[in-house]
C-alpha cells in the first residue's frame, strides 16, 4: 500500500509508532496533553506523569527530535509539537483455558501513535517579514 507524502511538509518531521500494546483510548490521555507544546517541555510532561503509556510515547518524541536535527538540521530548541494523533491498530487475540474445557477470549488492543515535529525558527522569520510589510501599509494610510 503506497503512502501519501504531504505537500506542505516542509519543516516537519515525524516519527510514527505502530502496534503499541495499549488501548488507543489510554494512550489519547497522554496525547492531548503533550499536543503544542515545546519540545523540552513535553520531556518534563513525559517522564513526571505516571502513565504506562508515556515511556513509548516519549521514545517517539525522541525519536522524532533526533530525525529533524539529523535528517533537516533543526534546533532541538525551536521544535513545537504540531501534531499528535493515536488510532486504533489490531486486537490481538488469544484463548485462555477455563473450566470443563471452555476457554474465554483475550483481547488485546494496540494502537499507532503520529508525533509531528514542526521547526518555529522557520516561521519566525515569515512573520517578521509579513509583520514589516503591515507595518508599511499602516503608517501609508496615516498620512
Amino acid at each position: 500500500m503506497a503512502k501519501k507524502k504531504n505537500k506542505n511538509s516542509y519543516g516537519e518531521v515525524y516519527a510514527l509508532g505502530q502496534h503499541i500494546s495499549m488501548s488507543a483510548h489510554k494512550a489519547r490521555r497522554v496525547i492531548d496533553q503533550i499536543r503544542g507544546r515545546s519540545y523540552e517541555e513535553t520531556l518534563m510532561i513525559l517522564e513526571l506523569m505516571s502513565y504506562r503509556v508515556c515511556y513509548p510515547i516519549l521514545k517517539l518524541v525522541y525519536s522524532a527530535a533526533a530525525n529533524a536535527s539529523h535528517n533537516m538540521g533543526f534546533n532541538e530548541a525551536s521544535l513545537v509539537i504540531s501534531k499528535a494523533e493515536v488510532n486504533e491498530g489490531t486486537t490481538r487475540k488469544k484463548l485462555k483455558p477455563r473450566a470443563r474445557g471452555r476457554s474465554y477470549a483475550i483481547k488485546r488492543s494496540t494502537c499507532h501513535i503520529k508525533i509531528i515535529l514542526k521547526d518555529t525558527s522557520l516561521y519566525e522569520k515569515e512573520d517578521l517579514f509579513c509583520f514589516k510589510k503591515y507595518e508599511w501599509k499602516k503608517k501609508s494610510t496615516q498620512i
